[in-house]
């Protein structure tokens, strides 16, 4: 594991949770209710910051059996074939919309000299596992004959919840004989349900709760005994997955889902952002890891050699000189 502790990172994670501590209540409604009024909510740029410049955007509507979803294009400002990511918000598998993201997805694809596409996939409590997963996993199928600019070389990753479905969308791929994503980028990944590790008793209500039958989950996963695909960290073997990067926060209730699940994988890469809270990705014009931790991720995509075939080569499980020298280790 590389932990990256630079200078600004607790100070601005504790002003922007005493920023959030500061806000009056909203008003009092049931969970439902307040779901739908937080869905309407549009990201604040003083916080979320805004799309890089160097990108082209395009929205997309993305036709898949029985439905259709929304997403939006970022292309790099070249006309060459490059690698398409395909990028997933978070939002507790309840919330949470591409126009969240637009520093992250418009940053990873002008740095990494990709193209990114970030999907809204279906939400429960409208519906429920496996909609969303079902959406990730058709969508990678539909990206690879698209007609987009794409290489041929696909990658998969998200944030949260986002960070779930990439995970668990390759475990399908895997277990159905479906082609695997080249590689997958999982940022603070929720990989578990009711973990009882150090991390939860030590964070649980820093900015996220994931205490046992809270109302979100309820709303999204099944009854019963869960699938792997659902619940990562349970699957029996993580043996033919795509090489990793993950991306772990320091002061999360989810920060050991993310070492459990790098220490099983064949292949991965774990970067731990000291003092950094869930879901700092969401908030880079305040919080300097979420703009080091882009860096990074468009670091990594830009400097992962090609094999003859296409598609990025496999490597040992070490840091890339571009890595470290935006790491400092």
């Amino acid at each position: 594991m590389n932990t990256i502790d630079l200078p600004g990172f607790k100070h601005e994670t504790d002003a922007l949770l005493a920023h959030f501590a500061a806000q009056p209540e909203g008003p009092d409604l049931g969970p439902y209710q307040a779901l739908l009024l937080d869905r309407k909510e549009l990201p604040d740029p003083e916080l979320a910051g805004e799309c890089n410049p160097q990108t082209r955007q395009e929205d997309l509507t993305i036709p898949l059996p029985g439905r259709s979803l929304q997403a939006r294009l970022y292309r790099p400002h070249t006309e060459e074939p490059r690698p398409i990511v395909l990028w997933l918000h978070g939002g507790g598998f309840i919330g949470g919309d591409l126009r969240d993201i637009e520093y992250a997805a418009s940053g990873i694809a002008a740095g990494g000299n990709v193209i990114v596409v970030s999907l809204n996939y279906r939400l429960a409590p409208e519906n429920p596992y496996p909609a969303g997963l079902h959406d990730v996993r058709d969508t990678l199928e539909w990206l690879r004959t698209a007609k987009l600019g794409g290489d041929g070389t696909i990658v998969v990753g998200g944030q949260s919840a986002g960070a779930a479905l990439a995970a668990g969308a390759c475990l399908l791929a895997r277990d159905e004989g479906r082609p695997l994503p080249d590689r997958q980028i999982l940022c603070y990944p929720c990989l578990d349900l009711d973990q009882d590790t150090e991390s939860y008793r030590l964070f649980d209500g820093t900015f996220l709760s994931i205490a046992p039958g809270r109302w979100s989950s309820r709303q999204y996963f099944p009854e019963g005994e869960l699938p792997a695909a659902a619940v990562p960290l349970r699957a029996e073997s993580l043996k033919g997955l795509p090489p990793a990067l993950i991306l772990a926060a320091g002061r999360d209730p989810l920060r050991d889902d993310a070492r459990n699940y790098a220490a099983r994988l064949e292949e991965a890469r774990l970067v731990e952002y000291a003092h950094t809270m869930h879901a700092f990705l969401n908030f880079p014009a305040v919080l300097s890891a979420a703009r080091h931790a882009i860096d990074l991720i468009a670091a990594e995509l830009l400097s992962a050699p090609r094999s003859s075939g296409g598609g990025w080569a496999v490597r040992p499980a070490r840091l890339s000189p571009a890595l470290r020298g935006l790491s400092g280790v």
